[in-house]
């Protein structure tokens, strides 16, 4: 008990979501492949925003979560759940371990499959590179890089700006979106450079000598 009601004092973060209840499937799909395709994580359903602690039906919200994890995910997302008493309510723990099959989807409302990671406390959008490189990763593909001028043009402009995004690699370097989408695909699988994901837009920029050792 005192270890949920620890994770509610540390408040939501990249790996700890809080639901009061389950309205749909497909929302909490969201949070499921969201972790999974990015450190892992836990859900606490049955506790507000504000960590206020209101207590779920467990069974209905398990069968819910079940759902979500094996007909709104695809790969299925791995899950393992637990329940909790805590003064008197029900508190669900929803553990959602890091993937080796990302990119995992999620099925929306309108039935469309998307993509998403965890970056604090949202769960944001992947962009096409990003889904792209997990895909390279998942299928152990070796990538072989050309040094031609698109990669030497954005290289060239990472060195002197802190970063870039899609559009602008393309504007300036005057290629086509396929071509632009390659080039990042292929430096960020060799750790070259990196993603940012953010609520308001997406860029790239260089790995420091230390991020490219580990990666």
């Amino acid at each position: 008990m005192m270890f949920i009601k620890n994770l509610i004092a540390e408040g939501e973060g990249q790996q700890l979501d809080f639901k009061y209840h389950i309205s749909s499937a497909s929302k909490i799909a969201k949070s499921l492949v969201a972790f999974a395709n990015t450190d892992g994580g836990r859900l606490l359903i049955g506790v507000k925003d504000n960590g206020k602690i209101i207590g779920v039906e467990s069974d209905e919200e398990i069968y819910m979560i079940q759902l979500a994890a094996e007909s709104y995910c695809d790969p299925v997302v791995k899950i393992e759940v637990e329940d909790w008493k805590i003064d008197g309510k029900t508190v669900l723990e929803v553990y959602v371990p890091p993937s080796n099959e990302k990119p995992h989807y999620a099925k929306d409302e309108t039935g469309k499959w998307l993509v998403y990671i965890r970056k604090a406390d949202e769960n944001l959008l992947a962009n096409k590179v990003l889904i792209e490189v997990f895909k390279r990763k998942k299928e152990k593909k070796q990538t072989l890089i050309r040094y031609d001028k698109p990669e030497k043009l954005l290289l060239d402009y990472l060195q002197k700006n802190e970063k870039i995004t899609f559009g602008q690699f393309c504007s300036f370097a005057k290629i086509p979106p396929r071509i632009a989408e390659r080039v990042l695909v292929n430096l960020v699988s060799i750790g070259i450079i990196q993603i940012h994901i953010t609520g308001k837009s997406n860029y790239f920029s260089l790995r420091n000598t230390a991020q490219r050792n580990s990666a």
